[in-house]
């Protein structure tokens, strides 16, 4: 059995669901397909809900122009082929009759429970629309099977309880095609939840090692896993192979190829990981596997953007201590901030973190309570892996530096 994750990009029109139809027919036996949200309405969809949460009327534009993107390929879909969209309706229907409601105080619920649409009508789309082609498949509502917390927008995954489901759902003696979701889990009360932004990698790895698949394949409109993003360098490179462990520190590191949880779960069952070109299907992409030898990689570069960088000092000239970093981290927690990079010399303490939605505001004024606190935003914190000194000279010409630091294999640069 073979699970595929087709990305927004491979899925964002007719032509390229049809094309994903074809990549699944190239390969014999049972599948299970996890999708994301069509193109970029994911974005499009969290403009819906900060318009929501905060009572602006604009949020039936946003809403409207969802609605025709989707109305738009299923028109194409539709052109020789009767086609069942009933499924697809109920699901606008649901979210219209959402927004005439009072949202929640708790912005990261509604959040959930809005964005969500995304992926549950993107694969209500692609599962009617294969059914019309002879392309038999079940459709899954993952939320059902996929248990977590209620940490929303980051839910931790019930194992035991979601190992159950996902056997008993995903009966693959019944059915030889699934089509769900990614990036959605729901909780034991029935809740919608979200696993991180781009989680649909992870859920595809999780079902992997839960249903004990032979592989994992995620479709992208790239030919495998490069040494730098083409949307800011010209040149890249193809790595033919990563291991486990060095996919970690990439997608950890902020690698936008890979979901940072999507390694672990594969790697405890040894299920290798496989990124290919939705594009070019039948070229081996990269494979993410157990490497017994040593990898000779070119310079691997990782660009995080919207960073902000806060340096704390103490006013009485004491020493940051292993208490007083406590201190700070527990605040950073409680805003459920993702740090980064970390820099402490006696005085001072400089921790660079993704910058939140709300702005750093509330955050800075609680930590001047304690210290004095300075801060930047709009960085970019930038990682080389393999990095030799001509990598460091490349993407630091032209730009500040605010922070250098250096181990045997990696180099990260806070950069303005």
């Amino acid at each position: 059995m073979q699970v595929f994750k087709f990305g927004g990009a491979s899925v964002s029109s007719a032509s390229s669901i049809k094309n994903a139809a074809g990549i699944i027919r190239m390969f014999s036996g049972p599948k299970v397909i996890v999708i994301s949200a069509m193109g970029k309405t994911t974005n499009a969809l969290e403009d819906v809900v900060r318009a929501y949460f905060k009572g602006d009327s604009s949020m039936w534009d946003h809403l409207a122009t969802i609605r025709k993107y989707h109305d738009d390929i299923m028109l194409h879909l539709s052109a020789g082929n009767e086609v069942n969209w009933s499924n697809v309706e109920t699901l606008f229907s649901t979210l219209e009759e959402r927004m005439k409601t009072t949202p929640s105080m708790n912005f990261d619920y509604e959040y959930d429970q809005v964005v969500s649409y995304g992926e549950l009508i993107s694969t209500a789309i692609i599962s009617s629309f294969y059914q019309s082609i002879g392309l038999e498949n079940k459709w899954i509502d993952i939320r059902k099977s996929l248990i977590t917390d209620d940490m929303y927008r980051e839910a931790n995954i019930n194992w035991e309880i979601s190992e159950k489901k996902i056997s008993a759902t995903f009966d693959l003696s019944q059915n030889q095609l699934f089509i769900t979701q990614g990036f959605l889990g729901g909780t034991t009360t029935s809740h919608t939840t979200t696993l991180g932004r781009e989680g649909s990698d992870y859920t595809a790895a999780i079902l992997g090692n839960m249903l004990s698949a032979q592989d994992v394949t995620i479709w992208k409109n790239v030919p495998g896993v490069l040494n730098a993003d083409p949307d800011f360098f010209s040149s890249t490179q193809k790595l033919d192979e990563l291991s486990y462990r060095e996919a970690i520190e990439l997608s950890y590191s902020g690698a936008r190829v890979i979901h940072p949880k999507t390694i672990k779960p594969l790697q405890n069952k040894h299920i290798p990981l496989l990124v290919k070109s939705f594009e070019e299907p039948d070229q081996p992409g990269t494979i993410i596997h157990e490497v017994d030898h040593p990898l000779n990689l070119v310079p691997v570069f990782i660009i995080k953007q919207k960073q902000a960088l806060i340096t704390l000092s103490q006013e009485d000239y004491s020493f940051i201590s292993i208490h007083t970093i406590s201190e700070v981290f527990a605040l950073f927690a409680k805003y459920r901030l993702k740090v980064g990079l970390i820099q402490q010399s006696a005085l001072d303490l400089s921790l660079a973190f993704d910058e939140p939605e709300q702005g750093v505001e509330e955050l800075i004024a609680e930590l001047r309570k304690r210290f004095d606190a300075r801060y930047n935003t709009g960085l970019d914190l930038v990682t080389i892996r393999f990095y030799n000194q001509d990598a460091i000279n490349e993407i630091t010409k032209g730009r500040q530096v605010y922070i250098e630091q250096k181990t045997r294999r990696t180099a990260r640069l806070l950069l303005k």
